[in-house]
């Protein structure tokens, strides 16, 4: 794009630097969500939440499922929250 077209489209600058600014913050946060280190990190935390009798076996086999179809999305490569 030339000078001109840059020119033309200036007024539009902050809409297209808010839509950068936007897609850095959900790939962050999409790899912060997929990180094994802290998907394990839940799991332990989880487990002991259990063992505190905090929570119940049924939720504790839920949400220890969603945990693990993160880290098995996380490994095929295939991210869907």
């Amino acid at each position: 794009m030339g000078l001109i077209g840059e020119l033309i489209l200036l007024p539009l600058a902050p809409v297209r630097g808010t839509g950068w600014v936007l897609r850095q913050v959900v790939a962050e946060a999409e790899r912060q969500y997929y990180d094994p280190a802290a998907v394990q990190r839940e799991l332990r935390l989880l487990e002991e939440r259990l063992e505190a009798g905090e929570i119940d076996e049924a939720a504790f086999d839920r949400r220890e499922d969603e945990l693990l179809d993160r880290l098995e999305q996380q490994r095929k490569g295939t991210r869907q929250p």
